[in-house]
C-alpha cells in the first residue's frame, strides 16, 4: 500500500507540473485574465481547475495500480518458473516462449547452475566427512582391539597359564603319592585349560582384521605359526598365493579369524585342517576340524560368529557353505570367483613388436635379389 501510494503521488506531481508548465505556455504568468478562468469555468458545480486536478489523480493512482499488478504477476511467473529450483533437482525452463525478459531467463539459467553445483558440493563434503569419520572410528577400534589384545596377553593369559601349570604338577603329585588325583582337582584343571582356549580365542578374535602389507597367505603362515605354539590340538594347512584384491583378502583374513576362534572355543577337536588354493577360478578357502559339531537347524554355540562369516562372505560376493555333524566334526568352506586382470600392456607392447618385426623380416626377404 506504501508503494502504491508512493508512486501514485509522485506521478501525480509530475503530471501536475507538466500541466503548469502547458498552461504557462499557453497563458504566460499566472495573472486575473487567464488563470482566473480555472475557477470562473464549471462543470457540475465544480471549478475546471479542479477537474483538471482529479483527472491527474486518477490518471497517476490509476497507472500506479497498474504498474504494481504487471509487477506482482511479473514476481509470480518468476516465482513460478524458479520454483522447480527448490522443489526438484533440476530446473527446467520454459522452451516455447519466455515467461519474463530474455536477461531474466539467463540469470535463472546462471542461478540453476549454481544451486546445483554448490548441492554436488555439499554433498560430496558430507560424504567425505562421513568416510573421514568412518576412517577415524575404525582407526580407533582396531588401536582398542590392539591395546586389549596385549593387556590381556600380559595380565590374564599368563595367569592363567601359571595357574594350569600348578594344577598340573599338583595333579601329578597326587598322581605319584596315591595313585589318582581328587576329581575336583581334575575339574579345577579342565576349568583353567578351557579359560586359556576361551582366553586364546579372545586374543586370536582381537587380533587387527587387516593384514598391512602382507598377503593372504604370509597373514595366515603367521597367524598359524603363532597359534601352534598356544593350542594342544594339531593344526595342518596348505596355503597357495592366490591373486585377489585387498578388500577380499581382509574379509578372508577376518573369515578365517572367526572360523579359528570359534574352534577353540567350541568344537573340543583334536585335529585342524585348514585349506587356501585356487581351483577353476575360483579362491577355496576351507577349515576342518574333528570336534563335536552341531545340529545345523539349532541355535548352538559358534552359530553367531558363522552368521557372521556368512555375512563377510557375501560383502565380497563369495559363497559359504557350513557342513556339521554332531560328534564327527564341522566344515567351513568359503568360494570367491576370482577376476582375471587383463593383460599386461607390456606383454602387449612385446607381441606388436613381435610382430612388427616378422612383417619387416619378411618384407626384406620378398625384396633380397633372387
Amino acid at each position: 500500500m506504501k508503494i502504491f501510494l508512493g508512486q501514485g503521488f509522485s506521478i501525480f506531481i509530475i503530471l501536475l507540473t507538466l500541466a503548469t508548465l502547458l498552461l504557462y505556455a499557453i497563458w504566460g504568468w499566472p495573472n486575473e485574465e487567464a488563470w482566473w478562468l480555472l475557477l470562473e469555468m464549471k462543470y457540475a458545480q465544480i471549478p475546471f481547475g479542479a477537474w483538471v486536478i482529479i483527472v491527474l489523480a486518477f490518471i497517476s493512482f490509476s497507472f500506479s495500480s497498474n504498474t504494481l499488478q504487471k509487477v506482482r504477476d511479473q514476481e509470480k511467473k518468476i516465482e513460478k518458473s524458479l520454483r522447480p529450483l527448490l522443489d526438484a533437482e533440476t530446473f527446467v525452463p520454459n522452451k516455447k516462449k519466455y515467461t519474463y525478459s530474455k536477461r531474466m531467463h539467463v540469470t535463472a539459467n546462471q542461478l540453476e547452475q549454481l544451486i546445483l553445483t554448490q548441492r554436488k558440493t555439499l554433498q560430496r563434503i558430507t560424504n567425505e566427512k562421513a568416510e573421514a569419520q568412518d576412517k577415524i572410528i575404525q582407526e580407533r577400534i582396531v588401536q582398542e582391539r590392539q591395546r586389549l589384545a596385549r593387556e590381556l596377553h600380559d595380565s590374564v593369559s599368563q595367569q592363567l597359564f601359571a595357574a594350569s601349570m600348578l594344577l598340573s604338577t599338583m595333579v601329578e603329585i597326587e598322581v605319584a603319592q596315591n595313585g589318582e588325583a581328587p576329581k575336583t582337582l581334575m575339574q579345577t584343571e579342565k576349568i583353567v585349560q578351557q579359560a586359556q582356549l576361551e582366553m586364546r580365542a579372545l586374543l586370536l578374535h582381537l587380533r587387527p582384521a587387516a593384514l598391512h602389507d602382507k598377503t593372504l597367505k604370509e597373514g595366515l603362515e603367521e597367524l598359524l605359526v603363532e597359534l601352534q605354539e598356544k593350542v594342544f590340538f594339531t593344526i595342518r594347512y596348505r596355503l597357495e598365493e592366490v591373486s585377489l584384491s585387498k578388500g577380499a583378502e581382509d574379509h578372508l583374513f577376518r573369515i578365517a579369524q572367526e572360523t579359528l576362534s570359534n574352534t577353540l572355543r567350541h568344537s573340543k577337536a583334536t585335529e585342524v585342517d585348514l585349506l587356501f588354493v585356487e581351483r577353476d577360478g575360483l579362491a577355496i578357502f576351507r577349515v576342518q576340524d574333528n570336534g563335536v559339531g552341531f545340529e545345523m537347524g539349532e541355535g548352538k554355540n559358534g552359530s553367531y560368529g558363522i552368521q557372521s562369516v556368512r555375512e563377510r562372505a557375501v560383502e565380497i560376493g563369495a559363497i559359504c557353505k557350513v557342513v556339521s555333524v554332531p560328534s564327527q566334526g564341522t566344515i567351513v568352506e568359503v568360494k570367491l570367483p576370482i577376476e582375471k586382470e587383463l593383460v599386461q600392456p607390456l606383454s602387449v607392447e612385446k607381441q606388436s613388436l613381435s610382430v612388427v618385426q616378422k612383417a619387416i623380416t619378411e618384407e626384406e626377404a620378398t625384396e633380397s635379389p633372387k
